[in-house]
């Protein structure tokens, strides 16, 4: 027996037609550039560190963690607060959909949540672009010789639900006064315990035996639920770390391998240029200069 079936015709709240550019900036403490003005949207997101931002004649102090939008034909332009190198993630687009101009003029605190899509963006867009590192000049970005299967339509959709969800959340905020946490909730408060517990430690040393001690739990249960949260060991979580901190540091100041080595508490000078390079691709000194160079 044939039956009728109701179809509903899918009705976008909003478009991405174009990107333009991504980036992931890793930026000195004194970088500032003279600005610009574009026809396309930008969005702007503090990852690390604090940022200064321009719309056309307004200062805004971006805070880490936080995303700005510049509308099309805005002038605006980016700099560091002098006090500490940021990172920076920097998404510029096309869309024409009237539901864009939510955005207009407005910051937001990325939750856990959409921040996951801001970072799938990103490393969508190295598996489909051939980028250079942490150029904030990059005008077009060409394809990889063989770019990632669907890569473009996936950064389109991924920037899409992220807006979306951006909206969702200021517009249905509900009042989530929870006494309790759910499994999952749990799970990922575990491993954010560990991390705190890995940042405060990340000028020293520590051991998983450490760890455990401080939180008074046993050592398959950390590492089973860190690795279900972070999809990484708790250690190589804890060098990348290190090395992020490193990385800051060879920005900021006019510190020694070797005395960036002991600040992180490596056993050697070339332990620390080992592990550095592996996770970078850069010995320190090369990443050192490549940020001389653009002063």
């Amino acid at each position: 027996m044939n039956q009728t079936y109701y179809k509903h015709k899918i009705e976008n709240l909003l478009i991405v037609s174009k990107i333009a550019t991504i980036h992931y900036l890793e930026l000195e403490k004194d970088f500032s550039n003279a600005g610009e003005r574009h026809d396309f949207w930008e969005l702007v997101y503090a990852d690390k560190s604090s940022v200064v931002c321009t719309a056309e004649d307004k200062e805004i102090t971006l805070g880490e963690g936080e995303v700005l939008f510049h509308k099309p034909n805005e002038f605006h332009r980016l700099s560091a607060n002098s006090r500490s190198a940021p990172n920076v993630v920097i998404i510029s687009f096309v869309c024409k959909s009237e539901a864009i101009h939510f955005f207009e003029g407005k910051r937001f605190k990325l939750n856990k949540n959409n921040l996951k899509y801001l970072y799938m963006i990103v490393e969508e867009s190295k598996k489909t672009f051939d980028l250079p590192y942490s150029d904030p000049d990059l005008k077009k970005m060409p394809l990889q010789k063989r770019p990632t299967l669907g890569g473009m339509q996936l950064i389109k959709n991924l920037l899409e639900i992220l807006l979306v969800n951006i909206m969702r959340d200021e517009t249905e905020k509900e009042n989530t006064n929870s006494t309790f946490l759910f499994k999952e909730d749990f799970d990922g408060y575990v491993a954010k315990k560990i991390i705190g517990v890995l940042n405060e430690s990340v000028h020293g040393t520590l051991c998983v035996d450490e760890l455990c001690e401080k939180l008074n739990y046993n050592k398959s249960y950390l590492f089973r639920q860190f690795k279900a949260a972070t999809g990484r060991t708790i250690m190589s979580y804890f060098t990348n770390l290190k090395v992020e901190g490193a990385k800051k540091m060879l920005r900021e100041s006019d510190g020694t391998v070797a005395q960036i080595a002991a600040a992180f508490a490596f056993d050697t000078p070339n332990y620390f240029s080992k592990t550095f390079k592996k996770i970078t691709g850069y010995t320190p000194l090369q990443y050192k200069k490549i940020h001389r160079r653009k002063n």
